[in-house]
């Protein structure tokens, strides 16, 4: 799969370095994923939370952090929508972001 807009995950982490290792983990697994539908994001990632929209919500380091993913399954395309702390998550709508 074909990650866009990483910067926003570095720009993320420059600020909370704590995330830094757990987010290039998810990243480097979501570039050499062949996921095909979000069932088999859900086999992978027992804990994400399945969005409105193609929208994925995975817990970051241990659940520390959330990271909104919107996924076009036939381009193999995955969009960073949104990266922040449970506070910042509450004050958003994750299946319109």
């Amino acid at each position: 799969m074909r990650v866009i807009a990483v910067k926003t995950l570095r720009e993320f982490w420059k600020k909370h370095a704590d995330a830094e290792q757990s987010l290039k983990a998810w990243y480097d697994e979501a570039e050499q994923a062949q996921w095909k539908n979000i069932n088999e994001i859900k086999a992978e990632y027992p804990s994400a939370g399945i969005l409105q929209d193609s929208r994925i919500c995975f817990n970051i380091k241990r659940n520390d952090y959330r990271l909104i993913v919107k996924i076009n399954f036939k381009y193999k395309i995955i969009y960073i929508r949104f990266i922040g702390t449970h506070a910042q998550y509450d004050k958003i709508n994750a299946n319109t972001i």
